[in-house]
């Protein structure tokens, strides 16, 4: 069976950082794209950062970028995303998500999805 185990969650104070792992098994990790996603209450799915199969390539909105970064172990089968500078606004649940299309993934159309870690920035 495909699982994407989310961990790494809490609550932080804003400033402070927290860094979440996705563990990855039932399907071939190296032939897939990986994504972070969060979805606060009320808010649509967005997206976080993604990471190419290879790792040769990382993606962010601009929202995300400087304070967020998205890492990738091939042979832990693990992608890990390290959150600084932490906000209020960044409370969500966030997901992992894995498909061989980067493009797919980035349009949050990914095949396979985690069960997801709560994030709270308190203020």
């Amino acid at each position: 069976d495909v699982q994407l185990q989310a961990s790494g969650g809490g609550l932080v104070q804003a400033g402070g950082s927290l860094r979440l792992s996705c563990a990855a098994s039932g399907f071939t990790f190296a032939e897939h794209a990986i994504g972070w996603f969060r979805q606060a209450p009320g808010k649509e799915r967005e997206e976080v950062a993604c990471v190419r199969d290879r790792a040769d390539q990382t993606y962010y909105p601009d929202s995300m970028k400087g304070r967020f970064t998205v890492v990738r172990d091939n042979i832990k089968k693990t992608v890990y995303l390290q959150m600084n500078s932490l906000k209020p606004e960044d409370t969500a649940v966030y997901y992992c998500a894995a498909d061989r299309s980067i493009t797919d993934i980035r349009t949050t159309r990914a095949a396979y999805w985690g069960q997801g870690t709560q994030v709270t920035v308190s203020s």
